[in-house]
């Protein structure tokens, strides 16, 4: 019996949020040992209650926020903004407390327990986040100093760069969490498919088959279903061996655990400049009478080229239906070269009668002149159609991997 597959949270940067609480612990008490050592009952200091007061809130806010640093989704705006301004207070609040300390340059009551609230900035938004608090904090201890000494600049310094390096750090592992999360996701996606192509092929595919035999024997009305009962199979067999529908999935946000999971995606998610896979387009064309070969792997092109190409496709098929009669039978053979992709479309009806289509465009029925050829050329590409009277016909449709480009060559001209 198989396992079951259990999804497993991944988060990189949740070691960082447990440093970062034992980081506001210890600093908190530092803070608090740095104080007490260096408070001398000899000194004026204009208002030590200050300080103790001070300290006892921190010391509070310290230990009961723990929770909230435990995780970027307990970590919220508001506490940020809470937790900030608690450290700015200590900040401004030091010269009051201990005015002789700061005239020789010691350290603001928070000391380095301040550098934990804008850290958790970093991990939390980012280095932009990280900025900005680091920013605020900066002009804080400016101004608790009145003057820009050498060691408040030193500081203010070592702690904004710092800050922003590890939120830039952040952001970097959260992408890669994301772009791990979705190739986990491809691969067991790819893995079910597998396992459902297998189960399916061994049975609906093969009582469809054997239905539309059956029924192509047996004629009248068994053979229409067994006509529709082929088409499903054409249908089934291109959705369960490529794929050919895409799949959009995407991965929880980070903050979350990273827990990979399908959701669908909006369409202004998608870029409309991005290459488009043409065996996506020409998927829809198969049937119980038109076969589609193409190549194992994505066959891209340019949106507009794509399309171009899947529509001239679709008028050639008209024209085997329209001309060969809805018995004739089709096949597209897709192929790409180095600077290329080739798209053939052959039946096996009676063929075009030599001087046909010149009769034909002479009358104004445009369809291979227009709706094949025009569209082709207005790509850069070809399309070149070979018929034998009682032969069938084979239409070649080239298209260049840069459309784009070879559209401009060829309207410069």
């Amino acid at each position: 019996m198989a396992g079951r597959e259990r999804v497993m949270r991944m988060s990189v940067e949740q070691p960082l949020w447990r440093a970062l609480a034992g980081y506001r612990v210890l600093t908190m008490l530092y803070a608090i040992g740095l104080y007490v050592s260096a408070y001398d009952r000899h000194d004026r200091d204009d208002n030590p209650w200050v300080a103790v007061a001070y300290f006892a809130v921190l010391f509070v806010w310290t230990f009961a926020t723990l929770p909230r640093v435990a995780g970027a989704a307990s970590c919220t705006k508001r506490f940020l903004a809470v937790d900030l301004t608690i450290a700015l207070t200590g900040i401004l609040l030091t010269p009051l407390a201990h005015s002789h300390h700061v005239a020789e340059g010691g350290p603001t009551l928070p000391s380095i327990w301040t550098a934990g609230s804008v850290l958790a900035f970093a991990i939390k938004g980012g280095w932009r986040w990280a900025a900005f608090a680091s920013t605020i904090v900066a002009c804080a201890n400016l101004f608790e100093r009145g003057v820009p000494a050498r060691d408040t600049v030193h500081n203010v310094i070592l702690v904004w760069v710092a800050s922003i390096a590890i939120g830039y750090v952040v952001e970097v592992a959260r992408a890669s969490e994301r772009t791990l999360a979705r190739a986990l996701e491809i691969e067991a996606a790819t893995r079910e498919r597998e396992r459902l192509a297998r189960d399916i092929h061994d049975s609906v595919l093969q009582v469809l088959t054997m239905v539309q035999r059956r029924g192509a024997v047996l004629g009248g009305e068994a053979a229409e279903l067994g006509r529709m009962a082929g088409e499903q199979e054409v249908a089934l067999r291109t959705l369960v061996s490529g794929g050919m529908v895409p799949v959009s999935r995407a991965s929880e946000d980070a903050a979350e655990g990273a827990v990979v999971r399908a959701v669908e995606e909006p369409d202004d998610a998608v870029d409309p400049t991005a290459p488009v896979d043409l065996r996506t387009l020409l998927a829809p064309y198969a049937g119980a009478r038109v076969s589609l070969a193409e190549p194992g792997a994505p066959v891209p092109l340019p949106p507009g080229a794509a399309r171009e190409l899947a529509a001239a496709v679709g008028a050639a098929l008209d024209n085997v239906r329209r001309h060969a009669g809805e018995d004739a039978r089709a096949w597209i053979l897709v192929e790409e070269e180095p600077d290329a992709v080739v798209v053939t479309v052959r039946d096996d009806g009676p063929g075009i009668p030599e001087g046909r289509l010149a009769q034909a465009e002479g009358e104004g029925r445009l369809g291979v002149a227009q709706s094949i050829r025009g569209r082709l050329r207005d790509l850069g590409g070809s399309a070149e159609l070979i018929s034998v009277p009682g032969q069938g016909t084979e239409v070649e449709l080239k298209v260049p991997k840069d459309a784009e480009k070879a559209r401009g060559k060829a309207e410069r001209r």
